[in-house]
């Protein structure tokens, strides 16, 4: 698939998913430039810098996506090359890399995070995350019996998909709609939710309405665990820069609204490290106050 065409079906929420989103972003520019005909490296570091552009452009909030493409990039310009077979090799090379330390990355935290469900547990979380969807399905596997709500996540009811594929994995699932979470907080004993992106401070963007959904278990006193791995980390908001939230076609939410409403629809929400018990990582389970230190254990390249 060609980057024009990944692009677009990113834009068009076709492919979802951070960790999808990464690896099809990935292969894409891998792609792109295998097939590229020879011409000078000048023209070799044009295309990548337009391809990445438009990839990076289809979607605001992916710091997974913006890092692995930032890996293949570091790799060709500080490598030593100078013909098609040799470019080509490189870039085989550092895609075979990434995408193993995204599968190394994933498969790590959900192991970690299905310790964390015990028998007779009920869970809550919100949209879809294949990180969540891999932890809870793998301590089904493990024998564990427990509960999982789950939110419709509106507008696009992400929700659906998790449902899905809980129901075929044999994990007894509620489904809820976003505003009941509140209500049934009282009967969670933790919340599972995914990330798109976190910060330099620790705070974690993630589908509209995690907020509010940690806001209600921090009043109920229940943990509120994030599954994500440090490939998610933003290298930006290290300098200041804000973490963009992407507001979404309003036909999402009323196709043919009456005149003169204004409808507001952000893809994405800000959840406070003070709200978050605990990142659910490759490398453990870590306060969000230290994730800079793990950068740099494992990822100083991202830096």
């Amino acid at each position: 698939m060609t980057v024009q065409e990944t692009a677009s079906k990113i834009k068009s929420l076709e492919i979802q998913g951070a960790t999808n989103i990464a690896v099809q972003a990935v292969k894409a520019l891998g792609e792109e430039l295998r097939k590229h005909e020879w011409s000078t490296s000048a023209d070799v570091y044009k295309l990548i810098t337009t391809s990445m552009k438009l990839l990076i452009e289809s979607r605001a909030t992916e710091p997974m996506m913006r890092n692995g493409l930032k890996y293949i990039d570091n790799q060709i310009h500080e490598a030593n090359w100078s013909n098609e077979m040799g470019f080509r090799k490189l870039v085989q090379d550092a895609e075979n890399h990434i995408l193993e330390v995204f599968t190394e990355a994933k498969n790590k935290m959900i192991d970690v995070g299905a310790k964390r469900i015990e028998n007779g547990d009920t869970v809550l979380t919100h949209c879809h995350s294949s990180g969540v969807t891999g932890t809870i399905i793998k301590a089904k596997e493990q024998g564990k019996e427990f509960k999982v709500i789950q939110t419709e996540t509106r507008p696009r009811y992400q929700g659906r998909i998790t449902a899905k594929e809980l129901v075929k994995a044999g994990v007894d699932t509620t489904m809820i709609v976003d505003s009941a979470a509140r209500h049934y907080m009282k009967e969670i004993d933790f919340v599972l939710v995914g990330s798109d992106a976190i910060t330099s401070e620790g705070n974690v963007i993630n589908k509209i309405g995690t907020s509010q959904v940690a806001s209600a278990a921090w009043e109920s006193r229940v943990p509120f665990y994030v599954v994500s791995t440090l490939l998610k980390f933003d290298p930006v908001t290290i300098h200041g820069a804000y973490e963009a939230i992407e507001e979404r076609n309003i036909d999402e939410i009323w196709s043919d609204p009456p005149e003169g409403l204004k409808i507001r629809n952000p893809a994405f929400d800000v959840t406070r490290r003070d709200y978050i018990h605990g990142l659910i990582t490759e490398e453990g389970i870590i306060s969000p106050h230290s994730i800079l230190e793990a950068i740099h254990r494992h990822y100083p390249w991202m830096l």
